[in-house]
């Protein structure tokens, strides 16, 4: 049984999961500038992923490492590297409102981006009801047998792990919903056409629960591996210099959804330099040829990476209230 650990140490090596309340910057938004975090709150537990062990480990195990990239000493902006013990951190919310959001931060499948695209997310979606789960899922090139199948085999295992666990956490287990970014928003898009693929042997009762999300929300994904419009690094690392067209087909989610795929919010910018605003719109239209709903909303301005804090002052500071009518929508929160 895998069991939810109380916070009684840092979520990952060193101080990953260091006290955000008193570290984040206390600020109040501009009107109309759309959400700010004032704070994030320390995770109140963890859940590993595998009772056993993550399967397919190579001979030597990747050495886990945080590193802080921030010059502003009241702003984390962590992301971490060489991840063996595939985890969520848990947020849990003061009035819970019964859904769930898992969220699979970016980071080129070189790292995870812990704070921007990770706790800040948690922080801001715990305030509004939701049990958030942030995924230290792995890296594909760290030499796991499952090679790029290893980050779709712990997002599937996170998902119906959330599931099992629903009565823990009072929520109900049809609304788990996914939310990822950049890397991210790529497992994101990946888990939504390849929910039922099988990535891994059976480890527990967990494991009879499906593995599809009740909505998606890839922000910025990356989401083709055709060059020119791929982001290259997370195409490296995830399939390698020379892959088969097969293996480009396979790790393009447009070309695999079907109708069976959950209902997708989709967010970019116009002027994203790192990945194309192309990777989201050929996923609505490959969506939307298959009926299934899908909401685009491109800025002309935001860049790449900016979360919800890097946002203020930017038409993309939207962004968070517009998922909120995506979700009442479709009846992941009321």
């Amino acid at each position: 049984m895998t069991d939810f650990k109380p916070h009684r140490r840092d979520v990952i090596a060193g101080t990953l999961a260091a006290v955000l309340a008193t570290s984040a910057r206390a600020q109040t938004p501009a009107p109309n500038a759309g959400p700010l975090v004032e704070s994030w709150p320390e995770p109140s537990g963890t859940i590993d992923l595998w009772p056993k062990g993550a399967p397919g480990a190579p001979n030597v195990l990747p050495q886990e490492k945080t590193t802080e990239r921030s010059k502003d000493p009241a702003i984390h902006d962590r992301f971490t590297l060489g991840i063996s013990q595939p985890r969520m951190a848990v947020f849990r919310p003061a009035k819970p409102n019964g859904a769930a959001l898992l969220i699979t931060p970016g980071g080129g499948y070189s790292w995870v981006v812990v704070d921007r695209e990770g706790y800040e997310i948690a922080g801001h979606f715990a305030k509004l009801g939701f049990t958030c789960f942030v995924l230290f899922y792995r890296l594909p090139a760290d030499g796991w047998t499952e090679g790029y199948n290893a980050p779709l085999a712990d997002a599937q295992r996170a998902v119906r792990l959330i599931r099992h666990k629903a009565a823990d956490f009072g929520i109900d287990p049809a609304r788990v919903a996914h939310m990822g970014f950049s890397a991210g928003g790529h497992l994101c898009c990946d888990l939504n056409a390849r929910f039922d693929t099988r990535t891994y042997e059976a480890v527990d009762a967990a494991d009879a629960l499906s593995a599809r999300p009740f909505l998606s929300a890839p922000i910025y994904p990356v989401q083709t591996m055709t060059p020119g419009v791929t982001h290259m690094g997370s195409r490296k690392n995830l399939i390698g210099d020379n892959p088969t067209p097969e293996m480009e087909a396979l790790l393009t989610p447009a070309r695999n959804v079907t109708a069976a795929s959950p209902p997708c919010f989709l967010v970019h910018a116009e002027d994203d330099a790192a990945v194309p605003p192309e990777n989201a719109i050929e996923y609505r239209a490959a969506l939307k040829a298959h009926k299934v709903p899908v909401a685009l909303h491109l800025f002309t301005e935001g860049g790449h990476g900016f979360g919800i804090r890097k946002t203020v002052g930017s038409p993309c500071a939207a962004w968070p209230d517009l998922f909120m009518g995506f979700a009442r929508k479709q009846g992941l929160a009321s």
